[in-house]
C-alpha cells in the first residue's frame, strides 16, 4: 500500500465525496424531509468519519472511526431501498448506489484490515 499522507488521497474518502453528491443530487426535489435528512446525513457520515478516524493518527482510533464510516454505508444502501419502494429515485438509481456503498463498505473493511496486520505486527 502506497504512504498516504492526507485523507483526500484515500480512495474510499474519494469514493464517499462522489457518493455524497449523488445522494444530495437523487434528492434535491425530495419533499419527504425526514428521509432526505437523514440519508444526506448517513452518506456524510461516511466521508468524515474516514477523515476524522484518518486525522486521529492511532490506528486504532482510525478503525473505530472506520467501523463508524461503514455501518453509515450500510444505512445508505437500506435506505436506498426504500427510497426505490418510495419511488423517490428508479431501480437503476437505487442499484448503482447501492453498488457504490458496498464497494466504499469492502474498501473500508480492507483499510481496517491492513490496520490490525500493522498493529499485530507491531505487538
Amino acid at each position: 500500500m502506497n504512504k498516504v499522507d492526507k485523507f483526500e488521497d484515500l480512495r474510499i474518502w474519494q469514493e464517499a465525496r462522489e457518493l455524497v453528491k449523488d445522494i444530495y443530487l437523487d434528492f434535491k426535489d425530495c419533499s419527504d424531509w425526514g428521509f432526505k435528512k437523514q440519508i444526506q446525513d448517513a452518506g456524510v457520515s461516511i466521508m468524515n468519519n474516514i477523515a476524522e478516524g484518518f486525522e486521529r493518527k492511532s490506528n486504532k482510533e482510525f478503525s473505530r472511526f472506520l467501523d463508524i464510516s461503514k455501518a453509515s454505508a450500510g444505512e445508505v444502501r437500506s435506505m436506498y431501498y426504500s427510497a426505490e419502494d418510495l419511488k423517490y429515485v428508479d431501480l437503476e438509481t437505487a442499484q448503482n448506489r447501492r453498488n457504490t456503498a458496498k464497494y466504499i463498505s469492502g474498501g473500508i473493511s480492507g483499510l481496517m484490515n491492513y490496520l490490525k496486520t500493522l498493529n499485530a505486527h507491531r505487538a
